[in-house]
């Protein structure tokens, strides 16, 4: 706790220091150098999370921008690793492809991923299910960070994370793209290639990757068997842009083959058991999963006197295996078909009102195809209708806020399994009223004050409801309750954002109550030899919290950046043993020290004008731009607070990992022929377990004491982009 108290002091320090400072001093952004003038801009992005198009300085909720230059620089095995570094974000892991994202300490089926525009659907309520989309094919990602059922109706409890793909080219351009990385822990090897064009307003994107990486090591586990995964990627968009609005139809295709960490070891030695003799294998290795995603969405905009029009429906078919004995026959299959589809009519700004409107929703069917069960057959459908507005009061004050309804029918089917009932037959009906209200006050040119009130929604899924089987991923036999309630949720965000010449600072404080919150706990009886087993069940929870940074840059090509995320979540009237919200997020304070290099030809001559000499009278021959070097450390407390009956959780030490990380563009007469990259992550090889692996848990290892599989080692990765004008 003394870590809060010192991160807001310093937040006050800084910000008290800079706004003096500033009071002095004139506003000079040609002062700066290029990243920290876009820095500087960042409030004038458009975000889309909210309530439709909206500039960032208006957001009334907390929203996090990922940047495409930030996705390039960042080391990462899939999406949601490369943006789990950002303030309230966390990610549950399995091994070394599978990431969940966690906002402020909520997950699984309280976080919406969109993707291509619509709902990304797979099997999120497991543990060892990740999110099917390929990195390469994101451009930038928006993270809503708190109840977003207004936009996007139930299971939007934690927040949305909008994965966005590269915006279309302009008129007559055509440009292609060939990038290629490697990761010396695991081996990983891949890469992208991209060509994409406008001619006319007819306009293409095409991509196809790949990845491929063995086990991955660390300094305690040595190779970790059962961790090497096999991706392959490829989408294709074809669509008209003409000054009446655009129609796009995209089709992607996501296939990963990751092998399933055990975590067996041997009785006397405590190594870890491999099932095969090489364990730096690219190849399969039994136990692994076979995922398949296909999605197909047609994304249709109509641009209207008042307003614009916009209407989204989308197909998703998610296949899901697993083989444990044989390589040619699965255990587990799940399909699971998803059609998704969105009406919404936004208007124009007039008067300072802004309105939209719409009506969204899906259907799906899930089936089993295998010979293990865990949930049944099911059938959901639902809608929802919603309505927002905001207003601007003069050039200081937004106001936002909206409701929805919101009706979901699950069914699901009965199985009759050697003459004993397995399923039984049911339906269950849901109907949730949610809203929101906020303001954004720009209190001058460098202090923004955010408040937010918004009213969360979410459904029991069908794990929750029905399973009565073993799941793998637990390692443990789950029993659902067909009476489980909705939970409803009540979230207020209060924000402080601030920018100047010299320090820029942002603190976000929130509180969520939650009502009816479905989690699991252990009981007696043995369901299946070998297997503990679990029930679900709810109860009231309450969530306290805040993020908090502060990027200080004394000098032009020098930024000090530190961050603070911090959640307290807790169950109500439990006892000491049940009090804390199983698998919270550890503190985490993340720190960075990073110097970007320019070359100056005369010390009165600011570096912004020399970009743009540069930019007027281009260097001939190879030439270096955007150079930057980087130091990082991410530091996490201890986590004590953890759910300790029935030996559910442990608590995790505290850890520090050192990270370096280096860029530059290499060009050519002033032409950029590559972007390079080199990331060193946890430099010093730290032995960890991050509090949200679920490898955390598995064997202990008798020789040493240790529970649980520890995370990657030193990982130095090579990224290198060249982009190609056509």
């Amino acid at each position: 706790m003394k870590a809060k108290y010192i991160i807001l002091l310093l937040l006050c320090i800084c910000t008290t220091v800079a706004a003096q400072d500033n009071n002095n001093q004139q506003h000079h952004t040609g002062d700066s150098t290029d990243i920290f003038f876009r820095h500087l801009q960042l409030n004038e992005l458009t975000v889309t999370g909210v309530t439709g198009d909206t500039k960032l300085k208006h957001a009334t909720a907390p929203v996090s921008i990922v940047t495409p230059q930030m996705l390039r620089a960042t080391a990462s095995t899939n999406i949601i690793d490369a943006i789990a570094h950002q303030p309230g974000v966390s990610q549950l892991t399995t091994g070394g492809s599978i990431s969940k994202p966690i906002i402020r300490g909520l997950g699984y089926n309280r976080v919406v991923v969109m993707s291509e525009g619509v709902r990304q659907e797979g099997q999120q309520w497991g543990d060892e299910h990740g999110v099917e989309v390929d990195g390469n094919s994101v451009g930038s990602v928006e993270i809503l960070k708190g109840p977003a059922s207004l936009m996007y109706g139930s299971d939007a409890m934690a927040g949305v994370v909008i994965l966005h793909a590269q915006p279309t080219l302009a008129e007559g351009e055509m440009k292609a793209n060939v990038s290629t990385e490697y990761q010396t822990n695991n081996g990983l090897f891949g890469y992208h290639l991209s060509v994409a064009g406008n001619q006319k307003g007819f306009v293409w994107d095409a991509r196809w990757s790949q990845k491929l990486a063995h086990a991955y090591k660390n300094k305690y586990d040595g190779y970790v068997p059962g961790s090497q995964f096999r991706e392959q990627a490829g989408r294709l968009m074809l669509g008209m842009n003409k000054s009446w609005g655009h129609s796009r139809l995209t089709g992607s295709v996501y296939h990963l083959t990751p092998g399933i960490v055990e975590g067996e070891r041997d009785p006397e030695t405590g190594e870890l058991e491999c099932a095969t003799e090489d364990v730096k294998t690219y190849g399969k290795a039994l136990p692994f999963q076979q995922v398949k995603h296909y999605k197909l969405v047609w994304d249709n905009s109509l641009n209207l006197s008042s307003g614009y029009l916009k209407a989204i429906i989308g197909y998703q078919q998610n296949r899901r295996q697993e083989f444990e004995e044989s390589m040619d026959e699965y255990e587990l299959f799940f399909k699971l078909h998803t059609l998704t589809y969105d009406l919404r009519y936004i208007t124009n700004e007039w008067n300072g009102w802004k309105l939209s409107t719409g009506i969204g929703g899906m259907y799906q069917k899930s089936g089993n195809e295998g010979e293990e069960y865990l949930i049944p057959d099911y059938r959901l459908f639902d809608f929802g209708l919603y309505a927002t507005a905001t207003k601007t009061l003069g050039e200081r004050w937004t106001l936002s806020g909206g409701l929805r309804y919101d009706h979901r029918r699950l069914h699901g089917d009965e199985l009759i399994e050697d003459g004993d009932l397995r399923f039984t037959d049911f339906s269950r009906h849901f109907n949730g009223l949610t809203g929101s209200i906020g303001a954004v006050c720009n209190l001058n040119d460098h202090f923004n004050l955010r408040l937010n009130l918004a009213r969360g929604f979410r459904t029991p899924n069908m794990s929750e409801l029905a399973s009565n089987g073993v799941h793998e991923g637990s390692i443990r036999y789950e029993i659902g309750d067909q009476q489980l309630k909705a939970e409803y949720s009540l979230q207020a965000d209060l924000g402080l954002d601030f920018t100047s010449h010299y320090v820029s600072a942002q603190l976000a404080l929130f509180a969520n109550r939650i009502d009816n919150y479905i989690f699991t706990h252990r009981i007696a009886e043995e369901m299946e030899e070998g297997y503990l087993t679990y029930a679900y069940t709810q109860g009231d929870a309450r969530l306290l919290g805040f993020e908090a940074g502060v990027d200080i840059h004394p000098v032009h090509s020098v930024h000090f950046s530190n961050t603070f995320s911090y959640v307290d979540a807790q169950l109500l009237h439990q006892s000491a043993d049940t009090k804390y919200l199983p698998f919270t997020p550890a503190p985490h304070w993340s720190s960075e020290l990073k110097w970007e290099l320019f070359h100056h030809t005369h010390s009165t001559v600011s570096p912004h004008a020399m970009h743009e000499y540069r930019h007027a009278h281009p260097k001939s021959g190879v030439a270096l731009n955007n150079l930057y070097i980087a130091a990082s450390l991410d530091s996490y407390l201890k986590q004590t607070h953890i759910y300790r009956a029935d030996d559910t959780e442990s608590e995790t030490p505290g850890y520090a990992l050192l990270n370096l990380s280096a860029g530059t563009d290499i060009q050519f007469n002033g032409k950029k022929l590559a972007e390079l990259y080199v990331t060193a992550d946890n430099l010093l090889n730290k032995a960890y377990q991050n509090h949200l692996s679920r490898l955390k848990y598995t064997d202990e290892n008798v020789v040493t004491g240790r529970r649980g599989i520890y995370n990657m080692g030193r990982n130095i990765t090579f990224k290198v982009v060249v982009p190609i004008t056509l």
